[in-house]
């Protein structure tokens, strides 16, 4: 039973949130992304190595036999599809772990501890990982995906884990463990480009491109902002309405059977 509500919970929760972020990002971020595509017909083909051209054109034909989506109502709802997925398991991350506060204990109100919660989400996923790989237009040269991947999940961990510990421990070492696991990733460092990430435009196009980068890292973490905000407020109704009493209910029927255990 409470498993089911978890689940209609999460799902009300992504359809509103999915369908918000996808009227943000097609206002704020698409009409950065379609500029900065214009620009990549202008950029120089790399000089090759003999030995892997092969592999590059083999790369070439996969990417070009790649399905996407048509540009306007096609893809516009596979963003929506995608926005609801990601906004579905989102939800379901931020109502289990509401689920644990109030296993604790916690006395905080539903919205307020939605809210709490979502922060802690938009901390781990986005704003931590963006410190050291943030968010690139089309065109721009990185490091190797692996690289990057394994990283952006070395420092969301590390964001977790932190927010983990200053909730969870009870001692003044929560404060040192949370610094611990925030400074661990930028220990390691996070791959970089190894030159110019505008390598190969002209000057004009590095200029504008460079412009749309800045634009783009700022319009990133406002959408991210209003993803985690908008969940924060749709898992709190839907956790106070759905969620919260059957959850005290269970959580208060476990406890009364403890005692009478304890104390027969």
């Amino acid at each position: 039973m409470i498993f089911q509500r978890l689940i209609w919970s999460a799902l009300a929760a992504a359809v509103l949130v999915g369908s918000v972020q996808t009227g943000v990002q097609h206002w704020q971020a698409t009409p950065i992304i379609q500029a900065a595509e214009s620009y990549e017909s202008q950029k120089a083909a790399p000089v090759a190595d003999h030995g892997h051209d092969a592999a590059h054109a083999h790369g070439a034909v996969a990417e070009a036999s790649q399905w996407q989506p048509e540009d306007g109502a096609e893809r516009s709802f596979w963003s929506w599809v995608a926005n609801m997925l990601h906004a579905f398991s989102m939800a379901l991350l931020v109502l289990a772990a509401m689920g644990v506060c109030l296993w604790r204990g916690t006395r905080m109100r539903s919205l307020p501890l939605a809210l709490l919660v979502s922060a802690a989400g938009w901390l781990s996923f986005h704003f931590w990982p963006s410190l050291g790989l943030p968010a690139e237009i089309p065109g721009m040269d990185a490091a190797r995906l692996g690289s990057r991947q394994g990283w952006w999940v070395l420092a969301a961990a590390g964001a977790a884990l932190a927010c983990i510990s200053l909730a969870g421990l009870r001692s003044a070492l929560r404060w040192p463990a949370a610094a611990a696991w925030l400074a661990l990733p930028f220990v390691v460092g996070a791959p970089q480009a190894a030159g110019d990430p505008f390598a190969g435009f002209g000057p004009e196009a590095q200029a504008a491109l460079r412009a749309l980068d800045a634009r783009f890292i700022w319009v990133t973490t406002s959408i991210s902002l209003s993803f985690w905000a908008s969940t924060g407020v749709a898992c709190g109704l839907a956790f106070e309405r759905w969620l919260r009493p059957a959850l005290a209910a269970a959580f208060g029927h476990a406890r009364t059977a403890q005692a009478l255990e304890v104390n027969p």
